[in-house]
């Protein structure tokens, strides 16, 4: 599957003076970071409260996108398959709560997933407006279509219409900023895609696991290799659709004891063939960033499922960080709570840190040649430096919105340093 929004191919990376963020389809089970599920009968009496184990993946997984999309190294895929541990994540959450009447979690989903891509939406056409973007003559997106399309930013049942080059290429932001901005948006369509289905999925589970655990590694086989061709956007959905569905499905799988009634050996060693079969399909099927499987769906989508398998296998289900990770109990605790933010953002203050070291070649000492020289070797490891202080402070400007979507009272940093010290005393 390729990873650019709308053409089907991954932005590069084009590296100092302005760096062109590479765009992933990938991101994440992040509305609600709430209560991890629980891995089934295996674990059921369990004490309640957050799983700790997968709030450090969710934790994980948003750091390699962030990581990922700075960068662009493309073994990154291969190393953590993100996405399918998000929409996993989201999967066992989503089977979890639809214990309760279906309509008010759908409700309830779609409530803590709006409201942030509202604040999101306003920043960025508020931003491509004032940059003289007119929908009605844009060539892409002209006429009534692409007023209709902007409903997207309202709701993402869809793609969000946005320039492909908007600026100059030595504006303070990069002339492609719109397409790395807005490109991140796949995952909310995908998501919601994802929450409006499960009711129909959870019933077609429990009747037919093993069916509809696999059904869209098959989907992905047709429309993600060329055999079924479906064009433009819709093609787009249905294929990021079939690449997670089964990531979603083990989810399920995981909240309703499944995977834990299978032996841990049958589990790992057929996960295993599954992976192997993934590499071995990417190894003919590379794209122009080699190894990325972002850009190869098949690979992606195997590759994922195999590794989530043996993720949720091995899950210990923590109430507490062991010792070795617990100083990062806060952080995991932050991150997890505004998920939403963080990745919604992440991209644009990637390409906010610009601007920002590009101010350092005007100071007195940057005029002798090993000054600037320096700089721009290190130029993408200042990025990665400043990028996080920027995430924290859009995390404080804007993340309170996740707590206003929750019906909870709004908070600024929530690392839960109370949670903490209750448990310290």
């Amino acid at each position: 599957m390729t990873q650019g929004y709308s053409t089907g191919t991954d932005a590069g990376a084009e590296r100092a003076p302005a760096p062109v963020v590479p765009q992933q389809r990938i991101t994440s089970a992040f509305p609600e970071p709430a209560a991890a599920p629980e891995a089934g009968a295996a674990t059921a009496a369990k004490k309640p409260g957050r799983d700790r184990y997968l709030d450090l993946l969710r934790t994980v997984a948003l750091v390699r996108v962030v990581v990922y999309h700075l960068f662009g190294w493309a073994w990154l895929t291969v190393l953590f398959p993100s996405m399918g541990v998000m929409f996993a994540l989201a999967g066992s959450l989503m089977a979890r709560s639809l214990k309760r009447p279906a309509p008010g979690v759908i409700r309830s989903r779609v409530r803590r997933l709006l409201p942030p891509l509202w604040v999101f939406g306003a920043a960025v056409l508020t931003l491509l407006f004032a940059g003289g973007w007119n929908p009605l003559e844009d060539p892409d997106h002209g006429g009534t279509l692409g007023i209709v399309e902007l409903f997207n930013y309202v709701v993402p049942l869809g793609a969000p219409p946005f320039p492909w080059s908007i600026g100059s290429k030595s504006g303070v932001l990069e002339n492609t900023w719109a397409v790395q901005a807005a490109g991140v948006l796949w995952y909310l369509r995908a998501y919601l895609w994802f929450v409006l289905a499960s009711p129909l999925l959870l019933r077609a589970f429990r009747r037919a696991p093993w069916v509809t655990l696999l059904a869209p590694l098959a989907l992905t086989a047709v429309v993600g290799t060329g055999v079924v061709s479906i064009p433009g956007e819709t093609g787009n959905a249905v294929t990021d659709f079939a690449v997670y569905g089964s990531c979603w499905v083990l989810g399920f799988a995981h909240q309703d004891g499944l995977l834990a009634r299978i032996p841990r050996y049958v589990a790992v060693s057929c996960s295993a063939l599954v992976m192997a079969f993934g590499l071995w399909w990417a190894s003919g099927h590379l794209g122009p960033d080699g190894w990325d499987l972002n850009d190869i769906p098949l690979a992606q989508a195997t590759w994922s499922f195999g590794f989530v398998v043996i993720l949720l296998q091995y899950s210990p289900s923590w109430q507490e960080l062991p010792r070795g990770l617990a100083r990062w109990d806060r952080l995991i605790t932050l991150s997890n709570n505004r998920a939403v933010t963080i990745y919604l953002w992440h991209n644009m203050l990637i390409m906010a840190t610009v601007p920002v070291i590009d101010t350092l070649y005007g100071l007195p000492f940057m005029e002798s040649g090993g000054a600037t020289g320096f700089l721009d070797s290190t130029y993408m490891l200042w990025m990665f430096v400043l990028v996080w202080p920027l995430i924290g402070v859009m995390i404080m400007a804007t993340g309170w919105v996740e707590d206003i979507a929750a019906k909870r009272k709004p908070r600024l940093w929530p690392d839960g340093r109370g949670n903490t010290a209750r448990r310290a005393r």
